[in-house]
């Protein structure tokens, strides 16, 4: 394995000055990022997927992961984990005299046995025989009352679902309990993610924008803003919401999301169900009126495919077998993951196809006065046919078909590293790598534990979903950020201008990465972001800062991603230029 990886390191690493490729067709960017591309993963926490990094347990079997040290340079190795818990209100402090992995407080003799009773349990390592697991509980309040006013010992008695699957047990059996929501996966399971952490950059101070689940995560990252309905249905009835894990009263007379409502509109979504169209504006929305290229690619989105079993239009299906769960088939196209579909401008209800490929990106067809009738939405082969056909947009963000995002219950790790790493190969071998920035970040949590509080940016007073401080939700960890404590005085405004309930956040911890030619190499990065950040990275980037609410949008208060770049040039610098890897195992392809 080390000549591997020996032989690998001397085709991957490039000393001396970046190279300058030609920008002259591209719109003009902040920085020498031309291209972003953001892979949005499903319902992972930052502890199920990071617990024990760099540290994998490598037994006979399993695909091998060898942690390796790159560089001299002085750098952050240590991530904030169950292993090497530190503390981010103290200037990411190590945290000494406690045991996370085998005296945790959601285990038998921790803080919060009485609540979590027979479920208790301490976090325990998952194989990757037991790839496939279920479904845990991952709504806005169970979130937080599985953080229980920051003592992070309520989760599997909050949010946890026992299993099977898997139907493979370990020694504890915990996975036929609640306590399966203690489980984690090492380097030998999720091994692409730990493979791109080691040779590129990981932040680990990463947050969902609020508590809640995938639709809320969605909205955040291209808008920052889940208030207010401009249309819906089933949402309420004489004076009760009929949804009450979907939708939460804003204190001003209308809603916030909270939860997994179908797009108003959209021919796939589930009209018995609650559906809701969005007011406000989005990147979208922004990116077009400067006429940059951009597009969601989702899979399943193209109604015109069939798959290889028959199954075609909105109820095309992968069967997806994964270890210790079996067949499991899945509808590819998940509407509720879709999030510019809950705009009216940047929908494509009918989802109608790109005119061309060479149009994929672009608001216009060909002869540049005739509106492109796919809007920006997309299925993921179109980005692959563009790629091909050299047409990259300026900002893509992809979803996996359903069997591929990673969502416990119908996914699992290998089948999203399997989709991440193809993108990924792709990208490395075009053009355009040498300015592409690669962001794989999660919708959610999934209610996974985690054992970092989120520190409370902005609060939320409805009683009835609100429970993180008693029947409120004011503060969390807070952390020193650009001078200030995190927490705010005034409350995040709706999108009436008034500050509203049901945006509570932080939320929970979910991974955050970066691939690119100008990431810091070898690199754990302690800037506290959240999925806005990504969303001000693009504003940044492409439109000289500007922000779709001021005071509003979580992107107004986000940090910044450049933290996680390494824009030197100077000699001597090593850049990991290329990290091939096989998207079956995740390992490095020599």
């Amino acid at each position: 394995m080390r000549k591997i990886l020996a032989t690998a390191l001397s085709s991957l690493l490039v000393a001396g000055t970046f190279p300058t490729p030609s920008f002259a067709a591209d719109p003009p960017t902040k920085t020498p990022i031309k291209h972003i591309v953001v892979i949005f993963g499903e319902n992972i926490s930052f502890d199920h997927y990071f617990a024990t990094y760099p540290h994998a347990q490598n037994n006979p079997g399993e695909t091998p992961f060898t942690y390796t040290q790159l560089f001299n340079y002085k750098s952050n190795e240590v991530p904030n984990n169950l292993l090497t818990p530190l503390d981010p209100t103290n200037h990411f402090a190590p945290i000494t005299g406690v045991d996370l992995l085998n005296h945790n407080p959601n285990g038998p003799t921790g803080s919060g046995a009485a609540f979590n009773g027979a479920n208790a349990a301490n976090p325990f390592r998952l194989a990757p025989s037991q790839a496939g697991t279920a479904d845990m509980g991952h709504n806005y309040k169970p979130e937080q009352a599985a953080s229980n006013n920051g003592a992070m010992d309520h989760f599997p008695g909050s949010t946890g679902t026992a299993g099977p699957p898997p139907s493979v047990l370990s020694t504890s059996g915990a996975e036929a309990t609640k306590g399966l929501v203690m489980g984690y996966f090492d380097g030998n399971t999720a091994t692409a993610m730990w493979n791109y952490a080691n040779y590129f950059a990981l932040n680990d101070n990463s947050f969902t924008t609020t508590f809640g689940p995938s639709t809320p995560g969605a909205i955040n990252l291209i808008s920052g803003q889940t208030n207010g309905f401009a249309a819906y249905t089933n949402v309420i009835s004489g004076g009760t919401l009929l949804h009450g894990t979907h939708e939460a009263f804003d204190g001003q007379g209308g809603f916030t999301l909270i939860g997994d409502g179908d797009p108003l509109g959209d021919m796939c979504s589930n009209t018995a169900i609650d559906n809701v169209r969005l007011a406000g504006q989005n990147i979208g929305d922004l990116l077009n009126a400067k006429n940059i290229t951009w597009g969601w690619f989702e899979g399943g989105f193209d109604l015109t495919v069939t798959n290889h079993n028959g199954t075609t239009e909105c109820n095309r299906s992968s069967v997806n077998v994964i270890p210790g769960y079996g067949g499991a088939a899945t509808a590819d196209y998940i509407p509720h993951h879709e999030p510019f579909q809950y705009y009216a401008s940047t929908a494509n209800p009918s989802h109608l196809r790109p005119s061309s490929i060479s149009a994929i990106g672009s608001s216009w067809e060909a002869d540049g006065t005739t509106p492109e009738p796919a809007n920006h939405q997309y299925d993921s082969h179109d980005f692959f046919d563009a790629l091909t056909n050299g047409n990259l947009p300026s900002v893509s963000f992809l979803k996996a078909p359903a069997y591929q995002d990673g969502h416990p219950g119908y996914s699992d790790p290998i089948d999203e590293q399997a989709f991440d790493v193809s993108v990924i190969n792709a990208l490395m071998k075009s053009s355009f790598w040498d300015s592409t920035a690669i962001f794989l970040a999660y919708d959610d949590s999934d209610g996974w534990y985690d054992h970092q509080m989120s520190p409370i940016v902005n609060p939320s007073y409805n009683a009835t979903v609100d429970v993180l401080n008693g029947s409120n939700c004011i503060v969390g960890a807070q952390q020193v950020h650009d001078g200030r404590l995190t927490d705010r005085v005034h409350s995040m405004l709706g999108v009436l201008g008034k500050p509203v309930n049901g945006r509570c956040g932080y939320g929970t911890r979910v991974p955050l990465l970066l691939v690119s030619p100008w990431a810091r190499a070898n690199y754990i990065d302690h800037t506290l972001t959240d999925q806005t950040s990504v969303l001000r990275f693009i504003e940044d980037n492409f439109l000289s800062g500007q922000r779709i609410q001021w005071g509003a949008g979580f992107d107004s208060v986000a940090s910044s991603l450049e933290p996680m770049f390494y824009w030197s040039t100077s000699p001597g610098y090593l850049k990991v230029h290329k990290l091939i890897l096989d998207p079956n195992t995740g390992a490095i392809v020599p």
